[in-house]
């Protein structure tokens, strides 16, 4: 193994670290000596790579923002019609929040009320599920009388965001059957009579895999 490829390794068992920390104690709570030693490496080691807490946190969210997005362009790039593809992403991301802790949490540093970046991934859900509903309008996907999109999107960023935060005491919220009762409530609500019977509120069999499958 070459130094550049220890250095790397040692990153990524410091980035798993970092998360299983502050999911578990917090940013406020998480230590760097704890970090270290998850990790398997001298708190030397980690200074090496980290200035200090909030750069391990950086990277954590950092990390997870790749992930997830790489995960949402995969699903888009096998591209269903609209509202299809944004129950699809839905259950993608699902996934990873459920079974990933890096992505897990990522997610809930960036969107603390005390996150040290710009970054906010509960924006960037909102601005993929506006996206999507747009792309259904086009589509002539969407049920009349179903309001502004920006209402729609709204109500489906409360929901879908709302199994997140259940899942923290409690996984089976953000299990395939939950996600797909959400969207087994939401599409007949969103969807044109006509394009709801050809929408799989459990994902489209090409994405379904996705969900344990890796998406680096």
């Amino acid at each position: 193994m070459t130094k550049q490829e220890r250095a790397t390794r040692t990153r990524d068992a410091l980035i798993s670290s970092a998360a299983r920390e502050f999911e578990r104690h917090g940013y406020a709570l998480a230590t760097l000596s704890a970090i270290s030693s998850g990790a398997g490496v001298s708190p030397g080691a980690l200074h090496f790579h980290f200035e200090n807490k909030a750069a391990v946190a950086c990277a954590v969210e950092d990390e997870a923002c790749a992930t997830l997005r790489r995960a949402a362009r995969i699903v888009y790039g096998r591209r269903s019609n609209a509202l299809q593809n944004l129950a699809d992403t839905s259950h993608a991301l699902a996934g990873l929040l459920r079974d990933d802790v890096v992505v897990r949490a990522g997610f809930r540093l960036s969107c603390a009320d005390d996150s040290r970046t710009e970054l906010n991934l509960r924006q960037e859900w909102q601005s993929c599920v506006q996206q999507r509903l747009a792309e259904a309008a086009d589509e002539g996907l969407l049920a009349a009388g179903t309001g502004r999109q920006q209402d729609l999107a709204r109500m489906i960023v409360a929901a879908t965001i709302g199994l997140e935060a259940l899942c923290r005491d409690n996984d089976e919220w953000l299990s395939p059957r939950s996600v797909t009762s959400l969207w087994r409530t939401l599409l007949p609500m969103l969807a044109d009579p006509g394009a709801l019977a050809g929408l799989e509120p459990a994902g489209s069999p090409a994405v379904t895999g996705l969900v344990h499958a890796p998406v680096g």
